[in-house]
């Protein structure tokens, strides 16, 4: 166990449940981590607007605002701090509308401690092996689309282009290598649950966004053996 710190991540976990509330507080500080935590949608809002997180732990089924609705009006306001959703065993479709949407993962209900870490120290891993921001262009365009890093905005034909976190975490990479390849390696960082296989999955569908025909891509091109390039104007 360690103390937490002014410098650790700050983590918060949004449940209706008080007791899981109460214990993912006490164990997340035990780790190290700052744990603040909200009984709802609306509270979680109104600590968000105050406090900068690393990480939001939210339960998908409460009463009122769902986390589900909660991350879409995140997303939505270009708020992108991760976010890992608790889940019931056999809410299946809702696990899968939560990433559609922008969650950065989900962890079934009921779970170990053990894999509530090592998932948040996955996400957390990931985001700080991320490009710095500050060293990318203000904007790259390519064909018919736009891609501030910034803002992880993406337009196409002026249209805005809903990304999820992975995505625009993606566009990102590719923004900061100035249309060099990148391995596949290279994309899955440090996080044991990401597979070369997966990020295939995530090129794939972020291709369907980005191009007219994407069994024929002319921008976000693979390049057999080595990884991925995206070919910018």
């Amino acid at each position: 166990m360690s103390e937490p710190t002014e410098a650790s991540p700050h983590i918060l976990v949004v449940d209706d449940d008080r007791r899981i509330r109460s214990l993912l507080q006490k164990f997340l500080s035990d780790q190290g981590y700052r744990a603040s935590i909200a009984a709802n949608a609306g509270e979680a809002r109104r600590k968000l607007s105050l406090e900068i997180f690393d990480l939001i732990v939210l339960d998908v089924m409460m009463p009122g605002e769902t986390g589900l609705e909660l991350t879409t009006v995140l997303r939505k306001e270009a708020n992108y701090v991760p976010i890992l959703m608790l889940t019931a065993l056999a809410e299946v479709d809702k696990r899968i509308e939560g990433l559609r949407i922008g969650a950065d993962d989900y962890l079934p209900k009921p779970f170990e401690p053990t894999e509530l870490l090592l998932r948040i120290r996955n996400i957390l891993r990931r985001q700080e092996s991320m490009p710095n921001i500050a060293d990318m262009p203000e904007e790259i365009t390519f064909g018919d689309c736009v891609f501030k890093p910034e803002r992880g905005e993406l337009t196409k034909n002026g249209e805005r282009v809903p990304l999820t976190t992975r995505e625009i975490e993606l566009m990102r990479c590719f923004a900061s290598r100035g249309g060099r390849i990148i391995r596949r390696e290279e994309l899955t960082g440090d996080d044991e649950n990401i597979s070369e296989r997966a990020i295939d999955v995530q090129i794939n569908r972020l291709r369907r966004k980005i191009e007219d025909t994407p069994r024929d891509p002319i921008f976000l091109q693979t390049v057999r053996g080595a990884g991925y390039i995206l070919q910018t104007d």
